[in-house]
């Protein structure tokens, strides 16, 4: 599978704030996927569902972020599929994929069910104390 850190939009970006370039995100959204969305974050998008859906994040706290506030949701509109993975980005549609994680819970998802995203975190390690 390819899920992780997008190299060019996110990592690189984190990465170069280390030698002085600033990196912002305006504000982050999450589209669900049938399977693993690829590198690019584009392949297997939900027939049912094709929005994203904004979330919110906690402050960085011992290198990690967790979803906070009002969770993500999203209503079939009218296809039988199996929910396996998110991709985050930076915009409702278009903008930057910046990660993609699968589910850890896969998801059954019928003609007018409705998903919430109960969780969704990020983490850097290795850490020193």
């Amino acid at each position: 599978m390819t899920v992780g850190l997008s190299t060019t939009n996110l990592a690189n970006s984190l990465l170069n704030t280390v030698r002085g370039t600033s990196f912002s995100n305006a504000a982050t959204y999450v589209a669900i996927h049938t399977d693993d969305p690829g590198a690019a974050g584009t392949s297997n998008e939900s027939a049912g569902s094709t929005a994203r859906s904004q979330v919110t994040f906690s402050a960085a706290s011992g290198g990690s972020i967790s979803l906070t506030g009002t969770q993500p949701t999203w209503t079939n509109g009218g296809t039988s599929e199996t929910i396996k993975a998110i991709s985050v980005w930076s915009a409702s549609s278009g903008g930057n994929f910046l990660w993609s994680a699968t589910l850890s819970n896969q998801k059954a998802w019928a003609s007018g069910d409705t998903l919430t995203l109960t969780s969704c975190g990020l983490s850097l390690s290795p850490l020193a104390a």
